[in-house]
């Protein structure tokens, strides 16, 4: 919403100003502000919905319009902060590598520490509560993943990056490893500006995807994506798509590791980002024969954990149906086998198995 009043315009970039440099103090690595008209994203989204293409995530169109305007999700919204912080993990192996070595596994890079969920809400929080020490009386509601947001329209028009043609945010000196938070609020502020795209002729983010997700320049169809399949998707992996998950346990990043502006992306110095468990290396075997208390366990505060553990194992037993043919990955398969685990979980331990048959 603009800001037409010459004072109330003055104290929005004095108070932008000292968003900036507060959420610096939190750990952000950039903020910016957006007003609340997606009239041009909710077109695209419900275009995108009407092909089918966010898969069994019902979610995204059960709320109708409350996900592009803003006011209706928080009555009285005026304008939302955005905030984009860093999370490729210090000293982590080689994701090419791990790719690359089909004995071990491969989680996308912004699972291998703690929930980002937890830590960004609780920094957008003081931020929230910094600002209304500062103006006074200020309504405002948090988001991290956490309501029907379109986080990445938002983040546009708050200037705080391009939208890559992996549908993924690019930002020209931080690449597109970073997360995403937003804060709703009625306070009155000046719309930050969007940024240049940079993407040009380039398409290797399109040649990449093992599954070819992304059918054209911005449009994903998440029904193809491994990180969809992975982490959102509770039914069995489309037999089409198993071979090509590779030793890919929970999501993909190979659109972004292949991207050219990735070149730039910052190190996280944010320690609640850094690795746990050693899972930027694990072995596929190490991971598969953990039981249910231990899943849950070491995954405690990981993103990972909600995925549960029937999907943790659906997606192992693919891995290793993938994986170089040995006697101890098949004793392990079949030990499983043996165990109490549900339908899904053993129609794909069969599947592995029956790869071994194959050779």
């Amino acid at each position: 919403m603009p800001v037409d009043d010459p004072k109330k315009a003055a104290l929005s970039a004095d108070i932008s100003a000292k968003l900036s440099v507060w959420g610096a103090e939190l750990g952000f690595d950039a903020l910016g502000i957006s007003s609340i008209d997606l009239s041009s994203a909710e077109q695209k989204l419900w275009t995108w919905l009407e092909q089918g293409y966010h898969g069994d995530m019902d979610w995204m169109q059960r709320h109708g319009t409350k996900r592009s305007r803003p006011e209706e999700l928080v009555e009285g919204t005026l304008s939302i902060i955005s905030v984009r912080m860093n999370y490729w993990p210090e000293a982590s192996a080689p994701a090419e590598l791990v790719l690359n070595h089909p004995e071990l596994a491969y989680i996308s890079r912004y699972a291998l520490g703690r929930d980002y969920h937890k830590v960004l809400r609780q920094r957008l929080e003081k931020l929230a509560q910094r600002l209304e020490t500062e103006v006074g009386s200020l309504h405002y509601r948090v988001f991290v993943d956490s309501a029907p947001v379109l986080e990445k329209p938002i983040a546009i028009k708050a200037g705080l990056g391009w939208l890559g043609k992996h549908t993924n945010l690019l930002n020209r000196s931080s690449g597109s490893y970073f997360f995403l938070g937003e804060i709703y609020t009625d306070l009155p502020l000046i719309e930050t500006g969007e940024v240049a795209e940079h993407c040009g002729s380039c398409s290797a983010c399109m040649s990449i995807c093992p599954t070819q997700a992304i059918i054209q320049p911005y449009v994903l169809d998440a029904n193809r994506c491994l990180s969809y399949l992975t982490i959102e998707y509770a039914g069995p992996i489309p037999l089409e798509f198993r071979s090509l998950m590779g030793n890919r346990i929970y999501g993909c990043d190979d659109c972004q590791l292949i991207c050219p502006w990735n070149r730039f992306a910052t190190i996280s110095q944010e320690t609640d980002f850094k690795i746990r468990h050693q899972l930027d290396n694990a072995y596929l075997i190490e991971l598969f024969v953990w039981d249910e208390a231990e899943f849950l366990e070491k995954m405690a505060g990981s993103p990972i954990r909600r995925i549960g553990y029937e999907r943790w194992l659906r997606n192992l037993a693919v891995a290793l149906g993938n994986a170089p043919r040995q006697l101890r990955t098949q004793q392990a398969l079949l030990a499983k086998l043996e165990q109490p685990i549900s339908f899904l979980v053993r129609e794909h331990i069969e599947w592995a198995l029956d790869q071994y048959a194959k050779t």
